[in-house]
């Protein structure tokens, strides 16, 4: 298998629907932090104290997505590096500022992170939290990430794995309605993504979350913050009362379990993800395959013989 066939399987990924990335894109920028993606940070955050070295300079990669919060926590590892929050779009950038700027009075006793629309170069990580599962064509981001590490950067990224939201997911199909949400990308496709995308030695691993809530609109403003469905086959047009009543014991008598103490429980399976910038001369071409009898007689006894 050829790195380009490689890349070829990730155009396979669960698709989404291109318009309604974008325009959560504009709607999660306006809005306050989940909390799911803040305390998401903070985990990723620890992971951290594995790697030796301190970055001298961070790209903040669109906080807008994954949550304010994160700009603290990673600052706080990272006192003395300088960091660069890159958002795609002016307006986008703008909210970034409003966010995350510091007040005038704290700013001579910090790095005040800069705002960009590309990455200023050179980087030695890249910090995505919470965004990848919400993107249209998240090989375009790897590649991105790729190109604006310098040689021995790393990438630390985190998103929802396939188990989130099953329970809720296997509602609507038993109910014969379109899907709840997309569907979300296993972590073995994105260390395969990761590799083609001119990373080396992956590391992947994820746990898993249950959020619980005392009542159907806690819960449902809860998915709200979290993002929307990109599903492309998703139900397209406004739901009434009656459905929405529907909706309300649907997820009562399914999300309320004995183990959830009269709780509404929603599952969540978050992936972690880091990488290093593989360089230029360990980039295969392709991967070669040899027989185990081909190795054998590589060895000098073998020869010998």
């Amino acid at each position: 298998m050829s790195a380009n066939s490689s890349l070829e399987k990730s155009e396979l990924l669960p698709p989404l629907d291109p318009l309604a990335a974008k325009r959560w894109e504009r709607m999660a920028a306006q809005s306050p932090s989940a909390w799911l993606h803040d305390e998401v940070a903070k985990r990723m955050a620890q992971r951290l104290g594995f790697i030796r070295s301190s970055p001298a300079h961070w790209v903040h990669w669109q906080p807008s997505l994954g949550g304010w919060a994160s700009q603290a926590v990673v600052s706080e590892q990272y006192p003395q590096s300088a960091c660069t929050v890159i958002e795609p779009s002016d307006a986008l950038l703008l909210h970034a500022r409003q966010n995350l700027a510091a007040a005038w009075w704290k700013r001579w006793r910090q790095n005040a992170p800069r705002f960009a629309l590309s990455p200023q170069l050179p980087a030695h990580m890249v910090w995505a939290n919470m965004g990848l599962h919400m993107q249209a064509r998240p090989q375009d981001c790897m590649a991105q990430w790729q190109a604006c590490l310098a040689p021995e950067g790393f990438v630390m990224f985190s998103c929802l794995g396939p188990d989130t939201l099953r329970s809720l997911k296997n509602m609507y199909i038993q109910l014969g309605w379109p899907p709840a949400a997309h569907d979300f990308t296993d972590m073995h496709d994105w260390g395969d993504m990761l590799l083609a995308s001119g990373f080396a030695q992956p590391i992947m691993d994820m746990e898993h979350i249950t959020l619980t809530y005392p009542h159907v609109p806690a819960l449902l403003a809860d998915l709200r913050s979290l993002g929307r469905n990109l599903h492309p086959q998703r139900f397209a047009a406004l739901r009434g009362k009656n459905w929405l009543s529907g909706l309300h014991k649907a997820l009562q008598d399914t999300l309320i379990t004995p183990q959830s103490s009269g709780r509404l429980a929603l599952r969540f399976e978050i992936i972690y993800g880091h990488a290093f910038k593989a360089p230029e001369k360990d980039l295969p071409s392709e991967i070669a395959r040899f027989s185990v009898n081909d190795l054998r007689n590589q060895l000098p006894s073998q020869r010998k013989r």
